[in-house]
């Protein structure tokens, strides 16, 4: 919680760094540490999502919600989306836009992309969706600091008075 006399305001440069890339703002501000830890962290789970259920799990026209919570890594999720819709996905012949194409009987026919079925398509966007969330924490915590150079400011915890037993009188 913070205090009325606090000096954390918004600072935008940061906030937008860490939007642009996981852990770059905290990397403008000195913290090297933290920038690394999110870094790995966030990445790390975002392409962990995509190991599990394919380039499929980050379509912004086909799961658009996943996608709203996956498009909080920043550019990394926008260019894999970017060549999933571009790459991966067949024109219908129907009606023009890019789908994903169903799986054939015979598996000589299969084409190299087919999106994952079952809960492997569902556990991995749910891990490239938590990924983004966790950067959105990180960009707000980038977003909201003290000025440079003024470390956080936490209350003084000041010990509870201790009681004396009462001394017994020698009678």
């Amino acid at each position: 919680m913070s205090r009325p006399d606090s000096q954390e305001k918004l600072q935008p440069l940061p906030a937008l760094l860490a939007l642009a890339l996981p852990g770059l703002g905290h990397f403008a501000l000195g913290e090297r540490r933290r920038a690394v830890m999110i870094a790995v962290g966030v990445l790390g789970l975002f392409f962990g999502g995509l190991l599990i259920g394919g380039v499929g799990v980050v379509d912004r026209k086909d799961d658009f919600w996943w996608f709203v919570g996956q498009a909080c890594i920043g550019p990394v999720a926008f260019a894999v989306d970017w060549g999933h819709q571009n790459h991966l996905k067949q024109p219908d012949p129907v009606t023009g836009q890019r789908v994903s194409p169903p799986p054939p009987a015979d598996p000589a026919l299969r084409p190299a992309y087919s999106k994952a079925i079952g809960r492997v398509h569902e556990i991995g966007a749910l891990f490239a969706a938590l990924a983004g969330l966790l950067n959105l924490i990180a960009i707000i915590d980038a977003g909201w600091r003290p000025p440079t150079g003024a470390p956080r400011s936490t209350p003084p915890v000041t010990p509870p008075e201790r009681r004396r037993p009462p001394e017994e009188h020698a009678s």
